[in-house]
């Protein structure tokens, strides 16, 4: 299967890292690692196990609220610190963090991700998100969040000054002349930026990144997500439960990208993807329902209840799933429960098994199996136009990760669908990105007087 430049067109993963796993009761199993969630070894030892599967990258989503407490651990290290001790831990491996475009400027967002991208040699990556909860907002000086418009407004423009931040660097600014001269200041480029939301002077602070700009990664599924992704994002992740709304979402993506005048064969999409894995398809399911069992079943019923708008304190935990109305009669947010109502349908799970479904994952792709049965989905999805490779939600670290590095990973090595080596040492290099170029700088005075400003100093 061949790509657009006419080489062998191969899967791309990214380990989605989170907490003791992706499954809601992960931490409550007797040794999880519940213990070392503030314990930075840990981290990277997630980190080298992915490096040891040639994923492209370890990924951190991001919160700024604690959230409910019988939740579980959700967040405990700040991301972009933790990716840097992990960027001394690893030699080839990505590392992408969620900033949120809501709670953080771009020059503190461009300084921190160059900086991780001296750090780790061009290996750092950023996903773009909004935010979405008034818990976080007030955690931030706000009452509740902007308006969706709002929000991706702001984001808009956030991505545009970071990104004129980490070209206001010339790659050969630097002279480090001991004589007397650092850098040149005709290769530094303010910006001058005054826009409906951020005033940014610039330079940035920070050398242009090894990569030239981290890898932008978003996850759209708003209509106006969808349109940000389609500009901007070199990565998607995305989220699809089944073959055909996988196959849906990556054709209307790749139809935007291409309509934004961009190669769609250059951004990669990949869904979640929650894999148990066993020597034979009734030990993998025992896996999955080992870890099931173990959520309180009060808490999850009350949360199934919310999606589904209707008591379900009553539900039998080991019988059928009632019967649902059909996604026309519901009034509340459509999205999961259309999900829900497909989860019912394909698989006829019980209660219990609904509840362990939506704790790991919610409505992201679940493979349970062997590891040439996952093997035999992965290359379903890949073959048939519904993904470019996956983004890995282990529902229990570290051995979920573990088990599909090494027993999945090398029958999809044998197909030949991923690779054997690293090829490349930057996060670019591991997409089959080019490194953009640098925009022309036209000297530090001249910038000025184009935009009427005067050098600082001068009268």
């Amino acid at each position: 299967m061949q790509d657009t430049d006419g080489s062998q067109r191969q899967l791309h993963f990214n380990a989605f890292l989170f907490g003791c796993g992706h499954h809601g009761a992960a931490w409550r199993r007797p040794d999880s690692p519940v213990e070392q969630l503030g314990d930075i070894a840990f981290y990277e030892q997630l980190a080298q196990s992915a490096e040891r599967g040639l994923f492209d990258a370890v990924f951190f989503a991001d919160g700024h609220s604690v959230g409910s407490p019988d939740q579980g651990p959700r967040w405990f290290l700040e991301p972009l610190t933790t990716l840097a001790a992990m960027a001394r831990a690893t030699s080839r491996i990505g590392l992408v963090s969620t900033v949120s475009t809501t709670f953080y400027t771009p020059f503190h967002a461009a300084r921190m991700l160059a900086s991780l991208d001296h750090i780790s040699g061009g290996r750092s990556g950023w996903n773009v998100v909004t935010s979405m909860f008034d818990a976080e907002a007030r955690n931030h000086g706000m009452e509740a969040m902007p308006g969706h418009g709002e929000r991706y407004a702001r984001a808009t423009e956030f991505i545009e000054v970071a990104g004129r931040l980490w070209e206001s660097w010339a790659d050969d600014a630097l002279v480090m002349d001991r004589a007397g001269v650092y850098v040149d200041p005709d290769k530094l480029q303010p910006l001058h930026h005054a826009g409906d939301h951020f005033r940014v002077e610039g330079p940035l602070t920070v050398p242009r990144p090894p990569q030239g700009r981290p890898v932008l990664f978003q996850a759209g599924a708003s209509e106006q997500g969808r349109d940000l992704a389609a500009r901007y994002a070199e990565g998607i992740y995305a989220v699809a439960y089944d073959l055909p709304s996988a196959q849906d979402y990556y054709a209307d993506m790749k139809r935007r990208i291409a309509s934004a005048g961009r190669n769609p064969g250059k951004v990669a999409i990949m869904p979640g993807l929650v894999t148990y894995v066993g020597a034979t398809e009734a030990e993998a399911r025992r896996k999955q329902d080992e870890v099931d069992a173990l959520l309180p079943a009060a808490h999850s019923l009350a949360q199934l209840g919310t999606f589904i708008g209707q008591d379900c304190s009553g539900w039998e935990l080991d019988a059928p799933v009632p019967a649902l109305p059909p996604a026309s009669e519901f009034t509340g947010p459509q999205g999961r429960y259309t999900t829900i109502l497909r989860i019912i349908e394909a698989e006829k799970p019980t209660v219990r098994q609904l509840l362990g479904r939506l704790a790991a994952g919610g409505g992201h792709c679940t493979m349970v199996g062997t590891p040439e049965q996952i093997a035999d989905q992965i290359e379903l999805w890949f073959c048939s136009g519904a993904a470019d490779g996956f983004n890995l939600m282990p529902p229990l670290l570290p051995e979920s990760l573990d088990e599909f590095v090494d027993r999945v990973i090398p029958v999809l090595q044998r197909r030949g669908l991923f690779r054997s080596r690293y090829t490349a040492e930057t996060l670019r290099g591991h997409l089959g990105l080019e490194r953009p170029a640098a925009r022309r700088h036209q000297g530090r005075e001249k910038a000025l007087q184009e935009v009427g400003a005067r050098p600082p100093g001068r009268g």
